[in-house]
């Protein structure tokens, strides 16, 4: 008996060998002909059957399964990650036996969807398909990992759609991984153009300066992109009402980079979103203490002191921006607004009067205060459309302000030129 079970057992185990290699020749007879559906069922069929498959076999159907579901890049999504994670596991599995049979063709296979995708990414991003790009680009992270900087494209594409919950997930998985993105950069100036230009890679600067062709060689680090990720999540957990997980999202992020300004700008604009203002200006005042001479700094807290109603420190705020940064147009800008905000108490007063001689004395008063008010925010103006010729809203105002001061000539100058930016604005 013992002798006739072992028989009915070999029998057994040699049939179910041949239903493997069937199913597994049926799969690749399938991708012969292009028929991804039979292809795809035959996989689903072979599947239940790979516990019993020797090394070899199983190697050459992750191989096939992967081609019967990614079908020429005709795959649904989910199809197309089952696709990568049956390459994967084809690879894992030669590495481990040591040999390497269709490894190489896994890898062209690979090589052929990352290029794939790549494309429908940017076509995608181009077109403002930000979804589809995040996804593509996700897919280009999954096929090789040790490439996050696609995965920072996801997060990236995502976030701008908007899809949140995608891009939450993408940013929290960059934080684990302890991505920055920072990266050096190489730089050298054209010798013939005088421009600087930038490369590749150190070897290929380094080979063009040598030929003269170069020269000035410069290596730059990127900036990390840490503080940007890191904010990113706070505000989307901000969006989804979860202030808690944002501020110690800020919290970690601080703690490991106390003095990076980047963070704590972000940690700012967090409280700013959650509506505490006094928290935010604290950050703000912080932060310029810590970088005195960032001209933006000053000016968000120009602006934070203007909204506040405090004309003065606004003032002094956004002096300090230009004092920093002459050509800060933004910040002349709003001075002008800041000063020309004290016309509109001036004027209400002034029509609160009535017809007495003391009213008709104050009414004179106040009259040359407004003319005061108006001369003061002349030279901001002026410097503001100096710095940016196409500012409509300050030739508007400064043609507004010179018809109430009576100066004709300056006042058609100053329409002409208006005329001439709108019409230029509309391509007439």
């Amino acid at each position: 008996m013992k002798k006739l079970l072992t028989i009915v057992l070999v029998t057994a185990i040699t049939s179910l060998s041949f239903a493997q290699k069937n199913e597994i020749k049926a799969i690749d007879k399938a991708l012969k002909n292009s028929n991804f559906a039979d292809a795809k069922s035959a996989a689903a069929e072979a599947e239940a059957l790979i516990s019993n498959m020797d090394d070899k076999s199983k190697a050459k159907f992750y191989l096939l399964k992967a081609k019967a579901l990614y079908a020429n890049g005709a795959g649904t999504d989910a199809n197309i990650d089952d696709a990568i994670t049956s390459l994967n596991n084809l690879k894992d599995l030669e590495s481990k036996m040591g040999k390497l049979k269709y490894t190489q063709e896994a890898n062209e296979m690979t090589t052929s969807m990352v290029n794939s995708f790549l494309t429908k990414a940017n076509e995608a991003f181009t077109n403002k398909n930000y979804k589809a790009a995040a996804k593509r680009f996700e897919k280009v992270y999954k096929m090789s990992p040790k490439d996050t900087l696609y995965l920072y494209y996801a997060a990236s594409s995502a976030v701008t759609e908007p899809d949140y919950d995608a891009a939450l997930e993408y940013y929290l998985e960059l934080k684990n991984l302890g991505y920055n993105g920072s990266q050096m950069n190489y730089y050298a100036t054209n010798v013939e153009t005088g421009v600087e230009e930038a490369f590749s890679d150190k070897a290929s600067r380094d080979f063009s300066v040598k030929a003269k062709l170069h020269k000035s060689p410069k290596d730059e680090r990127s900036e990390s992109k840490t503080a940007e990720i890191v904010k990113n999540i706070a505000l989307i957990y901000v969006s989804q009402g979860d202030n808690e997980k944002a501020l110690g999202a800020m919290a970690d992020a601080r703690a490991e980079n106390p003095d990076d300004i980047g963070l704590l700008l972000s940690e700012a604009n967090v409280y700013l979103k959650m509506g505490n203002r006094e928290k935010f200006k604290a950050l703000m005042e912080e932060a310029t203490e810590k970088d005195p001479n960032n001209a933006e700094l000053q000016y968000n807290l120009g602006v934070l002191a203007a909204e506040g109603g405090n004309s003065e420190a606004a003032i002094g705020y956004y002096e300090k921006a230009v004092a920093i940064n002459p050509n800060y147009v933004d910040a002349y800008t709003n001075i002008a607004v800041v000063i020309l905000d004290g016309e509109a108490k001036i004027v209400e007063e002034m029509n609160g009067l009535g017809t007495s001689k003391a009213d008709n004395i104050k009414y004179d008063e106040l009259k040359e205060q407004r003319t005061q008010v108006y001369k003061n925010a002349i030279p901001y103006l002026e410097k503001a459309l100096e710095l940016k010729s196409t500012n409509v809203d300050a030739a508007r105002t400064l043609m507004n302000i010179y018809s109430a001061l009576g100066e004709t000539d300056k006042f058609k100058a100053m329409k002409a030129k208006l005329e001439a930016m709108q019409a230029s604005a509309s391509g007439n």
